[in-house]
C-alpha cells in the first residue's frame, strides 16, 4: 500500500490498533497451564469485537486466528492443545484486515523467568527493530533497515534467518517490497513516502534457515536452538516512520 491520503493513514492506524489490542490481550493471558488454543481464542474474540478479520484465515485459510510458535518454532505455529510451561519461549503474531486495511505485528518473549540467553535474544531482536525504525525516512535505501538489524545481530552473535522476510502490507497481508532485513549491499530499492511495510527480523542462535514441519505450516529451527522475532507495521514519511502497531 501507498498510504498518502488522510483516510489511508487513519485506516492503517485503526488496523494497527486493532491488532495491538488483540496482541496485548493474548499476552495478558499467557501463563503456565494455558493452551495455545485458549490464547488464540482470546485474540479471535478481541479482533471480532473491533470488526477485524484474521488475515491468516482470510488470505491463507490458516487453521487459527493468530500464529503462536513455541521454543524452536519460529513462525506460523498452529494454535492447539499444547500446554504452555514456565520457561517456554513463545512468539505471538497477529495480523488482521479492518475495513480493507491490513496491519501485522509479532513478538517473542519468555514465559516466567526463563534462561538468560532466552531473555537476551528477545531483547536483542527488539532492539534491532527499534534501531531500524529510527533509520526509516523517505528517499533512503531500503537497506538502512538491513544494516541496522545486522549491526545488532553481529554485535550479539546471532544469525539472521534468511528465508523468513519482512514485507509490504496494507491492501493485503503480503505485498512488495518483500525483503530480508540483513545488510545487503546489492539492495537498490528506496523507501518512498507512503510506503507501508513491516520490519520483522528473526534472530537465531545457530542457523540462517528455517524448515517446514510436517503440519505444513510451522517453520522451525533445529531443536535445541533459540529463535526470536519482533515485528511492527509502519508508514514511511518524509520525517521518519509512523508506527501504527505501537
Amino acid at each position: 500500500m501507498n498510504a498518502k491520503t488522510r483516510e489511508q493513514v487513519s485506516g492503517m492506524q485503526t488496523a494497527g490498533q486493532a491488532v495491538r489490542r488483540a496482541f496485548d490481550a493474548m499476552v495478558a493471558q499467557t501463563r503456565p497451564g494455558v493452551t495455545t488454543a485458549e490464547l488464540d481464542a482470546v485474540g479471535a474474540r478481541v479482533l471480532a469485537e473491533q470488526g477485524a478479520v484474521s488475515a491468516p484465515q482470510m488470505y491463507y485459510n490458516f487453521p487459527g486466528a493468530t500464529c503462536i510458535s513455541v521454543n524452536h518454532e519460529a513462525a506460523h505455529g498452529i494454535p492447539g492443545e499444547r500446554v504452555l510451561r514456565d520457561g517456554d519461549m513463545i512468539n505471538i503474531d497477529v495480523s488482521a484486515n479492518v475495513h480493507g486495511f491490513v496491519a501485522d505485528m509479532g513478538q517473542s518473549f519468555v514465559i516466567g523467568q526463563g534462561a538468560p540467553e532466552q531473555q537476551r535474544i528477545c531483547a536483542s531482536v527488539r532492539e534491532a527493530v527499534h534501531n531500524a525504525i529510527r533509520k526509516v525516512r523517505s528517499g533512503r535505501s531500503l537497506n538502512v533497515i538491513g544494516r541496522a538489524v545486522q549491526a545488532v545481530a553481529d554485535r550479539e552473535g546471532y544469525q539472521i534467518v534468511r528465508n523468513l522476510g519482512s514485507h509490504g502490507v496494507g491492501d493485503s497481508i503480503h505485498e512488495e517490497p518483500s525483503y530480508t532485513p540483513y545488510d545487503n549491499p546489492d539492495e537498490q530499492r528506496k523507501l518512498k513516502r507512503g510506503m507501508v511495510l513491516t520490519i520483522e527480523p528473526f534472530f537465531s542462535t545457530g542457523t540462517e534457515w528455517v524448515e517446514e514441519e510436517d503440519d505444513g505450516w510451522t517453520l522451525s529451527v533445529p531443536p535445541g536452538q533459540l529463535v526470536a522475532q519482533y515485528e511492527h507495521t509502519l508508514i514511511v514519511t518524509d520525517r521518519g516512520a509512523l508506527v501504527v502497531t505501537q
